[in-house]
């Protein structure tokens, strides 16, 4: 089982051997501590347990820091995946979790929390094509329509329409690493990752 946690810098891109560009996104990884591993017998399931980040220490609980053996700012649990054959054994609390967990050509799966983008209409948020322009239309040209139905005189539940938009929790998978840099604790990582800059990004195994 390999995992990691990063925050998302920004996006670049980078040439192969071939010459071809790729785009990528810059993660930055701090090294993580593994701060408790949890088995069926006394958690009721299983995880690996790890904080990262460095935090001021009036900022968390006494309790807290007593867990976790220090002031951390990130938390984040890993469940091995039984169709993977994974596993929780190897993994000792106090063990470190570095960038070099994975290496160039690793196929990877990633997840964080999209970027926010507030209360937003039909148009933007499902790509409603909004009503037509001309013919006397004035100021209906986003406008969702209908939404209602024709006998039951109500609105169904989960009917698309205007809402808050963003700040879901999104899974990207198939991307690849493409760069470990150990020495700046960078991983470059092919493709678009979810969220805006500083967000935190959950890296794991395909």
């Amino acid at each position: 089982m390999k995992f990691i946690l990063g925050t998302k810098d920004r996006m670049t891109q980078v040439f192969d051997e071939d010459g071809v560009a790729h785009p990528a996104t810059m993660l930055r990884v701090e090294p993580a501590v593994v701060t408790q591993v949890k088995n069926a017998e006394t958690d009721g399931y299983e995880a690996v347990q790890i904080a990262t980040g460095a935090q001021k220490e009036y900022r968390i609980s006494k309790a807290l820091k007593g867990h976790l053996g220090g002031a951390y700012q990130h938390i984040a649990e890993f469940r091995p995946r039984k169709n993977f054959d994974e596993s929780i054994e190897g993994f000792e609390k106090g063990a470190a979790v570095a960038v070099t967990t994975f290496e160039a050509g690793d196929t990877i799966v990633v997840s964080a929390i999209s970027k926010g983008k507030g209360f937003q209409g039909g148009v933007k948020r499902y790509g409603f094509s909004g009503g037509p322009k001309t013919h006397g239309n004035k100021h209906h040209e986003r406008a969702p329509g209908s939404i209602g139905a024709i006998g039951l005189g109500r609105v169904f539940k989960g009917t698309r329409m205007a809402g808050r938009m963003g700040t879901d929790r999104v899974t990207v998978k198939n991307l690849k690493v493409l760069q470990v840099n150990e020495a700046e604790n960078i991983l470059l990582v092919s493709g678009a990752v979810p969220g805006r800059r500083g967000t935190l990004v959950e890296v794991r195994s395909a």
